[in-house]
């Protein structure tokens, strides 16, 4: 599994022979790409409604939908989207199939308005735990994308307890998410090997130093590697 940093939230993300894009957004300053240079994902996993994650879904309306069904009904309507996962889109605690990945929709603390003249709802907001096999076995490489959250008590008790990550993506802005402290507790409740940082250096709301991040993992006693992504960079996940 390779996972690829556009910035911000967005990700893109190689199970197999399948692609997942995460979240497009590529108005922010760590990316060089414009959509139309990425390559065409097979699917497309949107966290929440607001305009920093989905701003550029409707490029990419010929992918598959991985969403809410209310989000999944926005996108179809505004950005032309036909197919969604199981027809409708799926909800949390679902598993679904994405060609050579498995997803599962998670919990994520956060709101979830789509800020528009009739001010629709996106459903609830979420994360992801993409596998390249069952999400729970001891041989399937597991990534944990948490979306925008806050802390919350079932990154330890269910995410991290059950679905067991090898490796999370985690925002640590503060301000509209967790920032870099709570987001180290995250790490160490979810007991993952890697631990990733987005959401951060956008614009000055979220302006933060992921060493600093990397230094609260380190100070929670957690093993977990930090690996600092530039915009654009890949990491394989073994």
């Amino acid at each position: 599994m390779q996972v690829t940093w556009h910035g911000h939230s967005t990700w893109h993300v190689t199970v197999g022979e399948t692609e997942l894009l995460i979240d497009p957004f590529f108005d922010n300053p760590k990316t060089d790409l414009e959509p139309e240079d990425e390559v065409e994902p097979d699917y497309v996993l949107l966290t929440h409604g607001h305009a920093d994650h989905i701003a550029h879904a409707g490029e990419f309306s010929d992918a598959t939908l991985v969403a809410t069904p209310e989000l999944v009904s926005y996108c179809e309507s505004e950005f032309g989207f036909e197919d969604a996962v199981g027809g409708m889109g799926m909800n949390l605690g679902g598993t679904v199939d994405c060609g050579d990945a498995t997803v599962t929709m998670v919990r994520a603390d956060h709101t979830n308005g789509i800020m528009t003249e009739n001010d629709a709802s996106g459903g609830m907001p979420a994360g992801f735990v993409i596998a390249d096999g069952e999400p729970t076995a001891d041989d399937s490489t597991t990534l944990y994308n948490a979306g925008d959250t806050s802390l919350m008590s079932e990154m330890k008790d269910v995410i991290g307890d059950y679905l067991n990550p090898d490796a999370a993506i985690v925002p640590i802005g503060d301000h509209f998410t967790m920032g870099p402290q709570q987001a180290a507790v995250a790490v160490d409740w979810l007991d993952v090997d890697v631990a990733i940082p987005q959401h951060y250096d956008t614009f000055p709301p979220i302006e933060q130093d992921p060493e600093d991040f990397a230094d609260a993992v380190a100070d929670t006693g957690s093993d977990a590697e930090v690996v600092i992504l530039e915009g654009d960079e890949s990491y394989d996940l073994e």
